[in-house]
């Protein structure tokens, strides 16, 4: 086994790193199945292409903060293990492409050396906690959020509560009532308040986006800072236990909350608070609190060739801050895609010239901070040799888009062909939006929104349209009406119409020159969308629609020479048949091992989930092996009650429901947990041996 003690200093995170070249090794000889080993490389960063044989690499990067130090570390990763590009995504994470899956271990390993992690950057897990790149600096903002979104990303990194969920879990940090961050597309959204003098959050709840969006719930209008992390684990302890699991379509907490309803929900959460492993968690903020540290330097002489051209980017790129005299650049990044050249580049110029901090932004962006003033016309300079100083960050013209069929499985048309087209035609045709901060475009591949097209003003959602000759042509959805209202509050888009995709660019020139020629006064285009409704806009895009004089360039989608193909992407496959009872089993036991372990180390909550996945998982198995659905894991605990106890095929000192459930009853001490572990042990020691007899009995 090759060991990674040269390269990082953590013990966790080397035992991580090893245990993924392990059950690398173990996938590629057949020894876990393809869907086992899937759940575990995802929570490893490491995410199956469209292309066959390489992966993808989600950086995991806390609400988009990144030193120097750590983006050269991205940089030298990109160029060893990649192809020297750099992909911002929505959720303020880097991603890499075209990776080996046999290198992705050392390629952590190197990334852990600056503190950057892929751990749950995939996966049915809590995913990279976001927040408003603003946040810090927003003139606005009550007070920082930076500190609490990097705590509640620290506590669940590695927490055994939310590892193996049913989905993945979304968490963000607004700056202000703004609302920047999307509280209401969130599964969990935190807007900062100030009452009383004392600091806390408005808390929504179970939003998300999708083939069917939910806006998110009220959960508190004011909770105090030390207990979000606490309500988050109550929230996570809750959705692992009653998510759905086997109809992946439904297994997101917005499909929970709808069934059993708010109070229903709110009752479970209550229900978990004697388990919780802190009832008040006080999160440090004064190391985000010191002064900024600028270097001393002589402001460089720099001579504007072109003072209209960079008084122009003053006005759409430069933010002021709350810190008096200074100023954030925000560099718009077309399609969130740029060269580790760049990235090198603008790493030396953060260390030496600011505060040795950038952002990566939610619409795919960077957002440099801490600016003097006298320094602007210098980073101009800099910036424009780098192709970083287009007009319009944050506009209009600044399109959100997915990858789409370039790289991802499930990519229907190509969103970054069309938002490359729609971006020309705006910069080129509609100047005037370069600087309007209220229009938004966003476009997705498929239903599954990672665009975010069904929450903007105007949405394209990639399709494909089949003529009478049975011929299949790239298509779009256009949304309408969608956008934030603020203070978690926000709306989603109508789907107006399907049209051919080479006719997006006109739907949106239509939209826009008749929202110019129709708007009343300073009327929103929300206002104005509203007052016209979805029938007029259907009616003005009807003739587009039309599909009986489609020409040949209709059958070619955006940023291709080839006629199109509709093909949905497919992951890898082991080629082999595994026995996932065994499967299961086998990580039944581990997970006591787990359980042990945290146990020596004094890690008493975790032991006790780890006991608790252990008792889970080894029902699951036995479950499985009767043919019995396996929807939810509170479905587990009665089922097999009602299969195996009741029965009396397994006989236990009393139900399996209420021994599983003492987790609920009980504080994690560690009285309780030496209990709980020992009856987990116990546990898989007789099914283990019930399914050794089961299977004598079948040879």
């Amino acid at each position: 086994m090759q060991s990674f003690r040269t390269e990082i200093e953590k013990p966790l995170v080397e035992k991580d790193i090893i245990e993924l070249e392990k059950k690398i090794r173990l996938f590629q000889e057949g020894r876990i199945n393809e869907e086992r080993f899937r759940s575990l490389r995802l929570a490893r960063g490491v995410y199956g292409q469209r292309q066959f044989g390489v992966q993808m690499i989600r950086i995991k990067l806390p609400y988009g903060k990144v030193t120097s130090s750590q983006l050269l570390r991205i940089s030298d990763v990109s160029d060893e293990y990649s192809t020297g590009r750099l992909h911002i995504t929505t959720r303020q994470d880097i991603q890499i492409h075209y990776v080996s899956l046999d290198r992705t271990p050392e390629l952590w390993a190197q990334l852990e050396r600056d503190d950057v992690t892929l751990r749950e950057a995939c996966g049915n897990t809590v995913r990279n906690v976001t927040a408003s790149e603003t946040a810090g600096i927003d003139i606005d903002e009550p007070f920082d959020v930076s500190p609490y979104a990097y705590a509640v990303f620290q506590f669940f990194l590695r927490n055994p509560i939310c590892q193996e969920m049913g989905r993945k879990f979304k968490i963000s940090f607004s700056s202000s009532d703004a609302d920047s961050a999307l509280s209401f597309i969130h599964d969990l959204g935190f807007i900062p308040k100030i009452k009383n003098n004392e600091r806390g959050f408005k808390v929504v709840l179970g939003g998300g986006l999708g083939s069917q969006p939910r806006h998110a719930d009220v959960l508190y209008e004011f909770l105090l800072a030390q207990k979000i992390i606490p309500v988050t684990e109550s929230v996570l302890r809750v959705f692992d236990r009653y998510g759905e699991r086997s109809r992946r379509q439904k297994a997101r907490l917005k499909f929970l909350i709808k069934d059993i309803g708010l109070d229903n929900f709110v009752t479970l959460i209550e229900e978990e608070q004697k388990a919780l492993s802190q009832k008040e968690v006080f999160i440090d903020v004064e190391a985000f609190e010191q002064d900024i540290n600028i270097p001393k330097v002589n402001i460089p002489e720099v001579t504007i060739e072109d003072p209209t051209k960079f008084n122009a980017w003053i006005k759409t790129n430069v933010i002021s801050q709350k810190q008096e005299g200074l100023f954030a650049i925000g560099v718009k990044v077309k399609l969130g895609n740029f060269s580790t050249e760049n990235a090198r580049k603008l790493a030396y110029l953060i260390k030496n010239y600011a505060a040795d901090e950038l952002r990566f932004t939610l619409r795919q962006n960077i957002l440099i901070r801490h600016v003097k003033k006298a320094l602007l016309p210098f980073f101009y300079q800099e910036l424009k040799e780098l192709g970083f100083t287009g007009l319009g960050y944050n506009s209009t013209a600044d399109i959100t888009a997915c990858p789409g069929t370039d790289t991802c499985n499930l990519g229907i048309a190509s969103s970054t062909g069309m938002a490359s087209e729609l971006e020309r035609v705006l910069v080129e045709e509609y100047p005037q939006y370069l600087n309007n901060k209220e229009v938004t475009i966003k476009i997705s591949g498929c239903m599954n929104a990672c665009g975010q097209h069904n929450m903007a003003h105007i949405g394209f959602q990639g399709m494909s349209i089949k003529t009478k000759e049975k011929l299949v042509a790239p298509a779009v959805q256009i949304l309408l009406g969608g956008g934030i209202l603020g203070n978690g509050e926000g709306r989603f888009s109508d789907k107006v119409i399907k049209l051919p995709s080479k006719r997006g660019p006109q739907a949106l020139r239509l939209i826009l020159d008749d929202f110019e020629a129709n708007q009343i006064k300073k009327e929103s285009f929300l206002e104005y969308y509203d007052r016209q409704g979805e029938k007029y806009f259907y009616d003005f895009l009807l003739p587009l629609s039309a599909i009986d004089n489609l020409v040949e360039s209709d059958f070619i989608d955006w940023g291709h020479n080839n006629k199109y193909i509709n093909i949905i992407g497919v992951g890898e496959c082991a080629g082999v048949v595994i026995d996932l009872v065994a499967t299961l089993l086998l990580e039944a036991k581990e997970k006591v091992d787990l359980a042990s372990e945290s146990f020596k180390n004094e890690k008493w909550s975790d032991a006790i989930y780890h006991g608790y996945a252990a008792f889970v998982n080894g029902a699951k198995a036995l479950l499985l092996a009767e043919d019995k659905r396996t929807n939810t894991q509170a479905g587990i605990i009665n089922q097999f009650d009602e299969t195996f106890i009741e029965t009396k095929k397994i006989e236990l000192k009393t139900s399996f429901t209420s021994l599983v459930y003492q987790i609920k009853e009980n504080e994690p001490t560690v009285e309780f947990a030496k209990i709980y572990i020992n009856q987990a042990m116990v546990f898989f020691e007789t099914i283990e041996a019930y399914r050794t007899k089961e299977l004598e009995h079948a040879e």
